[in-house]
């Protein structure tokens, strides 16, 4: 696929924010928005999928076995590395269990022993949980024809979301799976097919919505408007229309650091909150302030998401991308 643009660098953004979000929490400063970098990811992640689909099919296997590919490896590493720090006392206030550790490694929510939340091990894995969700929805419908494919998925993610409205269940795996915010996979989805068929507004209008969005993130954060995915929701879907039709009108530049930033996020949103943990437990006898302590944090977070993408993520992506082709190669006969 052609690299596009404009969903790299809302990539790196959404990353960076989340990690202004942890930063900000831990030392006693507040950007409750930068969470919303999760609902961009959330859309982002149906749009890709979906184009993804068209312009290189795969079977439902394949599909999946690529999408763990990519996403389980870097996690079970820094999940192994919360996991050694709780065993040697590293994270005093970390209760762990075997079940919740086992829930956590493949992606089943569960309410953790540390806090009562339905939250992995390492905390910002609980989007991973929707991710799989997901993945395994989107591999079923890749076996309905083409034409049925978002239709099913779409009936399907509703149908999740309106029993949880009306049943209200307490289970954890019912609990996550209902919640509206995975409506926010389909509305990627849907921005996908409109994407491939052309159908995607102006430049103007483009850059339109990209404001609204900015300004509606900047409405919950300064004024205090409801923080939930009914309204980061809407305002995703937003920002990641207005970049693409940005991008398909050929206003978005290529900015080498900020593909980077963008190719480097998954790694980035999952290491940084080690780095953050070591910078509050070295500034916490000094008297800096709040303000230099997070911006301390950030960069380090970042920092550490950037070495772990070139020495972590990357190598094993190229080890296992080789290790597939390997095995899909016909034989010599």
């Amino acid at each position: 696929m052609k690299t596009l643009y404009g969903i790299q660098y809302l990539r790196g953004f959404a990353a960076l924010a989340v990690v202004l979000f942890h930063a900000a929490e831990r030392t006693g400063s507040h950007f409750r928005i930068g969470a919303a970098g999760v609902d961009v990811f959330f859309v982002i992640s149906g749009f890709i999928m979906w184009t993804m689909s068209e312009r290189r099919p795969v079977t439902p296997m394949r599909f999946l076995i690529d999408r763990v590919q990519r996403i389980a490896p870097s996690y079970w590493i820094v999940t192994g590395i919360m996991v050694a720090g709780g065993l040697t006392g590293l994270f005093p206030n970390m209760k762990l269990t075997a079940m919740h550790t086992l829930a956590s490694l493949f992606f089943i929510p569960m309410r953790s022993p540390s806090s009562g939340e339905i939250w992995p091990v390492l905390v910002q894995g609980w989007t991973l949980d929707f991710e799989m969700f997901f993945y395994v929805i989107f591999a079923a419908t890749l076996l309905l024809p083409r034409r049925l494919q978002l239709a099913s998925m779409a009936g399907i993610f509703l149908a999740f979301a309106i029993a949880g409205s009306i049943f209200n269940p307490q289970s954890s795996l019912l609990l996550t799976y209902t919640r509206p915010i995975i409506l926010e996979f389909v509305a990627g989805a849907v921005l996908g097919r409109l994407w491939l068929a052309g159908k995607i507004p102006g430049a103007g209008l483009g850059l339109a919505l990209v404001a609204a969005a900015l300004a509606g993130f900047a409405a919950i954060e300064l004024i205090g408007l409801d923080f939930n995915e009914l309204t980061c929701g809407p305002l995703a879907v937003a920002l990641v229309l207005g970049m693409v039709s940005l991008e398909r009108n050929g206003k978005l530049p290529n900015i080498p650091l900020l593909t980077y930033l963008g190719n480097s996020s998954y790694s980035i949103y999952l290491w940084h909150t080690l780095a953050i943990s070591v910078v509050i437990k070295m500034v916490a006898s000094t008297q800096m302030p709040y303000d230099v302590a997070t911006f301390l944090s950030v960069i380090s977070g970042t920092l550490l998401g950037v070495c772990a993408y070139e020495a972590v993520e990357k190598p094993l992506r190229n080890l296992l991308r080789n290790l597939s082709w390997q095995r899909s190669r016909p034989s010599p006969a």
